[in-house]
C-alpha cells in the first residue's frame, strides 16, 4: 500500500487552514486542472464530521466519478477522509494540523491501494504515485496562497 506524506507550512493559524482544508468551494479552485466539481453530497461550503462529496473530475483523459466521507474530525487537530466509491481499491486521507510559530505546519498522509492486482502495482511505481503526489502538491499550494492571502475570509 503506497503511503504519501506531504508537509506544508502555511503562515495562518490553524483554524483557518483547518477551515480552508474543509472547503468543497476552495477544493474546487485547487483543482481547476482536472475540472474537478462537487457533483452529489456536500457540494458547497465546509464539509463535516459524517458528511460525505462526490467529485466529478478528469483523470488521464477519462471523466471520473470518486465519492468520500469524512470519518474523523477533532477539530482544528486532524480528519479523515476515506473514499466511498471511486477508481482506487481504497484510500485514506488524513489531514494534520499542527502549530508551528507564527503559522501551521498542514500534513498530508495519503494511503491508497490502486486496483487491478499486480497491473497496479505497477502503475503506482511507473505513474500513479508521482500523479496523486502532483495533485496533493497543487492543492496545498493553492491552500497556502489562500490562507496566508487571506487569513480566513472565505471569498472564493
Amino acid at each position: 500500500m503506497p503511503i504519501i506524506r506531504i508537509e506544508t507550512f502555511i503562515n495562518a493559524d490553524r483554524a483557518t487552514v483547518f477551515d480552508l482544508a474543509r472547503s468543497i468551494d476552495l477544493h474546487q479552485i485547487s483543482t481547476v486542472h482536472t475540472n474537478e466539481r462537487a457533483v452529489a453530497g456536500k457540494m458547497s461550503g465546509l464539509i463535516e464530521l459524517n458528511e460525505s462529496v462526490t467529485w466529478e473530475a478528469r483523470h488521464f483523459g477519462i471523466v471520473q466519478r470518486l465519492s468520500s466521507k469524512i470519518t474523523e474530525m477533532k477539530s482544528p487537530d486532524y480528519f479523515v477522509d476515506e473514499m466511498v466509491f471511486g477508481a482506487f481499491k481504497s484510500f485514506r486521507h488524513e489531514h494534520i494540523f499542527e502549530a508551528s510559530g507564527a503559522g501551521t505546519l498542514m500534513t498530508d498522509v495519503f494511503n491508497y491501494v490502486s486496483p487491478l492486482g499486480v497491473l497496479g502495482k505497477l502503475a503506482n511505481v511507473l505513474f500513479l504515485n508521482r500523479y496523486v503526489t502532483d495533485l496533493l502538491v497543487q492543492r496545498n499550494k493553492v491552500l497556502k496562497e489562500y490562507g496566508e492571502r487571506q487569513q480566513g475570509l472565505f471569498n472564493f
